[in-house]
C-alpha cells in the first residue's frame, strides 16, 4: 500500500490521546477527528472541550462533534472524507453497521481489556474490582454489538497489587497507542494478521461505574475493600463517614488480622493509619479527604484532632 491511509480518529478522554499521537506518522493522515460535544466542568459549569479535542487542536486536525452518527446526513458527512479505516477509542458512542461499513478497510477499536473478558465501558476499574492478575489491550475489527468483533493484536500486562484505577489506564493507554502503532504498520506493509474470533466462554460486562458504588460497606472483606479504594481511585473515589464526617478514601490496605469486632467498628488508631473491622479482616485506611479538602494522610487528620483520637477505638465508623 502505497498511499497514505487516510484516518478518521474517533475518541472523547484522554486514554484516547496516545492513540490519536500512533496515528501521526507518515504513512498515515488523519482527515478528521470525531469526539462528543464539549461538556460542563469545573465549578463554573462552563462548556470544556474533552482532552482528545484539545489534542485534535494542538495537531491542527479538523474536530467534528455531532451528538450521534445516527442520521444520513452524518454517515454521509464521514463517507465524503473518504476514510480508508476509522479508529476508534473509547469515543462513547455506539456505532451503527452502517457506520461501520463506511472505511474501506472497516472500523477498528482500541479496548482496554483482554476480550473477552469486560466488554463495555469501565474494564480498567472492573478488572481490578475483580482480583484480576492481568490485563491488557485488543485491538479489534469492530462489528454490530458492544466490544464482540474479532481480535486482530493485543498486548497483555499484569495488574500490581497496589495497582490504581488510574495507574493502570494510563499504562494501558500507552499499550493501546503501541498495539495500534503496530496494526497501522502491518495494515501499511500488507501483512495484517487474521482476525480471531472471540471466545464465546469467559464474556464478562464491565458496567459503568455509578458514584453509588463509592461507599465502603464494612460487611464485606477487607481485600474486597481495598480493590475497591484501588479502582475507584481517582474517580468516583471511595467513601465512608467517620465520626460523623464524611470522607473519601484514596488509598487502604487490606490486613488479615482476625479483629473479633463487628464490622464497621474502629479496632486501631496509630501514625501507620486508621483500623477498622470488616467482615474478614481488617482494613486500614491511609490516605484521606474532607468535603472540600485537600488529600492527607490520614494521620494527619488525627493530629489535628486529638480529642477525636481517643475517641474513635471502639466507636462505630
Amino acid at each position: 500500500m502505497s498511499a497514505r491511509l487516510r484516518l478518521v480518529f474517533a475518541g472523547t478522554p484522554d486514554f484516547a490521546v496516545p492513540a490519536l499521537h500512533a496515528c501521526l506518522r507518515p504513512d498515515c493522515e488523519v482527515v478528521a477527528v470525531y469526539t462528543q460535544p464539549d461538556r460542563p466542568a469545573g465549578r463554573g459549569r462552563k462548556l470544556a472541550a474533552g482532552p482528545l479535542k484539545q489534542a485534535a487542536l494542538a495537531a491542527g486536525i479538523e474536530v467534528r462533534q455531532p451528538e450521534s452518527l445516527r442520521s444520513a446526513a452524518a454517515r454521509r458527512e464521514l463517507a465524503a472524507l473518504a476514510p480508508d479505516l476509522m479508529i476508534v477509542v473509547a469515543y462513547g458512542l455506539i456505532l451503527s453497521s452502517k457506520v461501520l461499513a463506511i472505511p474501506a478497510h472497516g472500523c477498528w477499536n482500541v479496548h482496554a481489556s483482554l476480550l473477552p473478558r469486560w466488554r463495555g465501558a469501565a474494564p480498567i476499574q472492573r478488572a481490578i474490582l475483580a482480583g484480576d492478575r492481568q490485563s491488557g489491550v485488543a485491538l479489534m475489527q469492530m462489528e454490530a454489538g458492544l466490544d464482540a468483533g474479532p481480535v486482530l493484536l493485543e498486548r497483555r500486562t499484569p495488574i500490581a497489587d497496589d495497582e490504581t484505577g488510574g495507574s493502570l489506564h494510563d499504562r494501558l493507554a500507552l499499550l493501546g497507542a503501541e498495539v495500534l502503532g503496530e496494526g497501522l504498520s502491518r495494515l501499511v506493509a500488507g501483512n495484517l494478521p487474521g482476525a480471531r474470533a472471540q471466545s464465546e466462554t469467559g464474556i464478562e460486562y464491565a458496567h459503568k461505574l455509578d458514584k453509588a458504588e463509592a461507599r465502603l460497606h464494612w460487611n464485606t472483606s477487607a481485600i474486597a475493600l481495598e480493590r475497591k479504594v484501588r479502582a475507584f481511585n481517582p474517580w468516583p473515589i471511595a467513601e465512608t463517614e467517620l465520626a460523623g464526617e464524611r470522607l473519601r478514601v484514596w488509598s487502604a490496605r487490606a490486613l488479615a488480622a482476625a479483629p473479633g469486632a463487628l464490622p464497621g467498628r474502629v479496632i486501631g488508631v496509630g501514625a501507620q493509619g486508621l483500623d477498622i473491622a470488616c467482615a474478614d479482616g481488617v482494613l486500614r485506611i491511609l490516605e484521606i479527604q474532607r468535603d472540600g479538602g485537600r488529600r492527607m494522610p490520614v494521620r494527619d487528620w488525627l493530629n489535628a484532632r486529638p480529642a477525636l483520637a481517643d475517641t474513635l477505638p471502639g466507636s462505630q465508623a
